[in-house]
């Protein structure tokens, strides 16, 4: 990683806010969900390797919060962050009854951004971006 990727690197932070009232199943599949979006920005680190040699994929070098939310606080969220410069992956309530890409893009397709019953939502940006549309909401416990 050069110095340019590393200085973009550093002013990154990503989040994950999973609405209230989940069972920890969905939390878990909500999670992995969202993460996986972060994969195709420029966020992960070097490959991992192990004493014996042994290597592992390389992982987010950004530490990832996850917050918890109302439905109606996931809906505000959402606005606070399509007026900053941050990128979104997002889980509708319906995804939990489909099993492939295309229904889980249909389930998305099919409404406005605010008609969305969100149940998950991953945000990555500037740093203090991200502080701001997430300032004032609790961590996921």
């Amino acid at each position: 990683m050069n110095i340019e990727e590393e200085q973009h690197f550093e002013l990154q932070k990503i989040a994950i806010v999973i609405r209230e009232g989940l069972k920890s199943w969905q939390e878990l599949n909500i999670t992995a969900f969202l993460a996986s979006g972060f994969g195709t920005l420029p966020i992960i680190g070097a490959p991992y390797e192990d004493k014996s040699g042994k290597k592992y994929l390389p992982m987010s070098g950004q530490p990832i919060l996850i917050y918890s939310a109302t439905k109606e606080e996931m809906k505000e969220i959402v606005k606070k962050a399509k007026d900053r410069d941050i990128q979104m992956s997002v889980f509708n309530e319906e995804m939990f009854k489909t099993s492939n890409d295309h229904d889980n893009r249909a389930c998305i397709n099919k409404y406005e951004t605010e008609e969305l019953e969100l149940v998950g939502i991953g945000l990555c940006g500037k740093k203090n971006h991200v502080d701001k549309t997430l300032h004032g909401y609790r961590l996921h416990q």
